[in-house]
């Protein structure tokens, strides 16, 4: 019997993890996908937001930013691309500017750091690019962008080298209570635990009705954005949110970790029974239609011909307007309805579930002597040229560029294979590596990151996918020779 199982290994789920594994207790997690970050970590704005949104005295507000400051220091931790650029909310009127100025006071009632109130000549100056007809803007330095994606799976692979144990493909079916826990059966098999935490996602209020009665309910909005190339990665310096008003809250435009631009999203409801197939979170031409003419307000010359990829995310929007944490069954957890900012206050979540958990289980966890609680990546094209050279010479592998367009090397590729959480995709190694990003989106390198995974794998490449389970790249040889 475990300890403790957690459902979904999204962002909430590998932070829940990471924090689980300081501890002296036997935790598993169960993620229905092939790989960690499936859901809405890996298609989101990549933002680590302020904390002016939210209500003040709302789970969200606390949690948010708590969750900002101790994001910044985990991914220093964990060697996950960080970059704090700030934020800017962008006035277009006078009621515009009334709606700043109401944002920058509950941002003080939130205890963000550093909020200011910009006129048109000092937003001009920051940002030159942006539309004349701009009047003012909050200004948030505490913002930052990040890799969401690596940020998770750094968690989720220092969780496992302390121990957590992660079982993917496993989707849970049903959830029953027995006399010491809970026993949960999914596709794969029968796990038994002393205590659950629900971080399903999209799926957390389905979890969630297995064990309580219903009192919260997810609608998934799909939001579809633009990937620009590096080329316009300078237009904007900050991110750039757009006055929220009774038409919603427009879009954001933000340069990326990696020096692209980012740009969208819109906000779709979504039918859940299509989720899982893919069926409904493709991008539409109406959609990134209405993108390109949102984001036209703040920079009326944005170039999205320099598109290189156009993506969509779903949100775990819940009908009770806040996160949803609270223990619905005793020893269950739910961490659910975590919609934006759901990113930037997983860490804080984290945390708070655990002291939940302690509560319902009546005693404080042992604490392990030794943890790692670090991370050491290679990124070649980040390394000097004398650290390039003296790893060159103790692995010659990394003296092979396959990714032209990131300068990722092979060893860099062959590290992520041998990953401590492995992903046999094309897309789980794009994740781990940032090989197949750039502007060809793996035209060239694709074939063979194949091959490479093919043979560190010992593997047919027929056997490779893309991505999800099914996804199968090649159908059978097609040339022979000798």
């Amino acid at each position: 019997m475990y300890d403790v199982i957690i459902i979904g290994c999204g962002i909430v789920g590998a932070a829940t993890a990471y924090e689980l594994s300081k501890y002296q207790l036997k935790t598993l997690v169960l993620e229905a996908e092939n790989d960690v970050s499936e859901g809405a970590t890996k298609a989101n704005s990549a933002i680590l937001h302020a904390g002016f949104d939210p209500t003040p005295g709302s789970l969200m507000a606390k949690l948010n930013v708590e969750g900002a400051a101790y994001a910044k220091e985990l991914c220093e931790k964990l060697d996950v691309h960080y970059n704090q650029v700030g934020s800017l909310v962008v006035a277009f009127s006078e009621e515009d500017l009334a709606t700043i100025k109401s944002l920058y006071d509950r941002g003080v009632q939130n205890n963000v750091p550093d909020l200011a109130l910009l006129n048109k000549e000092e937003l001009a100056t920051m940002e030159p690019n942006l539309s004349d007809e701009a009047v003012g803007a909050l200004h948030a330095p505490s913002s930052a962008i990040v890799n969401p994606w690596e940020f998770c799976l750094a968690l989720a692979e220092t969780a496992v080298k302390n121990g957590v144990e992660i079982a993917l493909n496993n989707r849970v079916a049903n959830i029953t209570k027995i006399t010491d826990g809970y026993e949960i059966e999914t596709n794969q098999g029968v796990y038994q635990t002393k205590y659950v935490f629900n971080a399903a996602g999209v799926h957390s209020d389905d979890i969630h009705n297995m064990v309580a009665e219903p009192n919260f309910e997810i609608t998934p909005k799909r939001g579809e954005y633009y990937l620009l190339d590096k080329s316009e990665g300078n237009v904007v310096h900050h991110t750039i949110f757009q006055c929220p008003s009774s038409a919603g809250k427009g879009v954001l435009i933000s340069p990326t970790v990696h020096g692209n631009l980012i740009v969208g999203p819109n906000s779709h409801a979504v039918l859940k029974s299509d989720l899982d197939t893919g069926l409904d979170i493709g991008n539409t031409p109406d959609g990134l239609k209405e993108v390109a003419e949102l984001a036209a307000k703040s920079v009326p010359d944005l170039n999205l011909r320099q598109s290189i990829r156009n993506f969509s995310g779903v949100r775990a929007n819940n009908s009770n307007h806040d996160f949803v944490i609270q223990e619905a069954a005793p020893g269950f957890i739910d961490l659910a309805g975590i919609k934006s900012p759901g990113l930037t206050s997983a860490p804080a979540i984290a945390l708070h579930g655990v002291e939940l958990l302690e509560k319902s289980a009546g005693q404080k966890f042992t604490k392990k002597e030794d943890t790692i609680e670090t991370r050491e990546k290679i990124t070649f094209q980040e390394l000097s040229i004398e650290e390039k050279n003296e790893l060159i010479k103790k692995d010659p592998s990394y003296g092979r560029v396959i990714c032209r367009c990131e300068t990722i090397t092979e060893g860099e590729i062959k590290a992520a294979v041998h990953s401590p959480i492995p992903n046999a995709s094309l897309d789980g190694i794009k994740r781990r590596c940032n090989a197949g990003m750039g502007r060809c989106q793996g035209g060239f390198c694709g074939p063979r990151v194949v091959e490479i995974l093919s043979e560190e794998l010992g593997v047919s490449p027929l056997d490779i996918l893309q991505d999800r389970e099914g996804s199968y790249i090649l159908a059978e040889a097609t040339k022979g020779g000798i």
